[in-house]
């Protein structure tokens, strides 16, 4: 889940499980029964004591990795909300310009799309990553 606000966009650091220490939106797996929505919106609330309001489904991602564990990840986006971001045990929030993403210091993949979805309203997109640890191997990104 990604939510902006006065051109700023809502990242975490995460403090622990995969993605320890890397900088992302917040997320997490679905519960049984659970849909995409439901858990984006549950798990931003978890993470960061923040309820995205009507957030939109922007894109799709598949993350393959070379030791055989893969990932489909559900994007969503939201210009509204409700809360205000609190560290958590999960993730310290990261309020941040759109035009300064730390791409350094988050997956390789973010670069490829992220930036497009925040700027664009129209376009949705679905992306497929080949990653070897946190190495990307391969990348293919297309819009609509």
């Amino acid at each position: 889940m990604f939510i902006l606000h006065d051109e700023q966009v809502l990242l975490i650091r995460k403090k622990r499980g995969f993605g320890m220490g890397k900088i992302n939106g917040p997320g997490g797996k679905l519960d049984p029964g659970e849909s995409e929505l439901d858990c984006a919106i549950r798990e931003t609330q978890e993470e960061l004591h923040v309820t995205a309001l009507n957030p939109v489904k922007r894109g799709e991602l598949m993350f393959t990795f070379t030791d055989g564990l893969a990932m489909h990840v559900a994007v969503f986006m939201a210009t509204q909300f409700e809360g205000t971001a609190t560290e958590t045990e999960e993730a310290f929030p990261l309020w941040t310009p759109i035009d300064a993403i730390p791409f350094e210091k988050m997956w390789q993949d973010d670069q490829y799309w992220l930036h497009r979805m925040l700027t664009t309203t129209a376009d949705h997109f679905h992306g497929t990553f080949h990653f070897d640890s946190d190495t990307m191997l391969t990348h293919q990104v297309d819009w609509s």
